[in-house]
């Protein structure tokens, strides 16, 4: 399946954000900063890199459902979206 803007919804947002989040945990490593919030701020990351992921799958569903109420056929099948789901479990 394509990758159009539309599906991804904002997903493309939280990645530039969770891009500017590891850039700043980068940062914060390279300046020695305390163990613990280095690890809040990669948590934070991983999360939103989670939601992005998501974001993408629910799109996907999105789309396919939209192409069987149009009598067309969807460009991923349930098993195919399962799978991708899981991969971000």
């Amino acid at each position: 399946m394509q990758m159009r803007p539309e599906m991804a919804g904002n997903a493309l947002t939280r990645l530039r954000r969770a891009q500017g989040q590891l850039s700043a945990v980068i940062h914060m490593i390279e300046q020695g900063e305390e163990c613990s919030e280095v690890l809040t701020q990669l948590a934070a990351v991983s999360r939103a890199l989670d939601r992005a992921g998501f974001k993408i799958v629910s799109g996907g569903m999105r789309d396919c459902t939209a192409a069987r109420a149009n009598g067309e056929e969807p460009p991923m099948s349930e098993q195919e979206l399962e799978k991708l789901f899981l991969a971000l479990a």
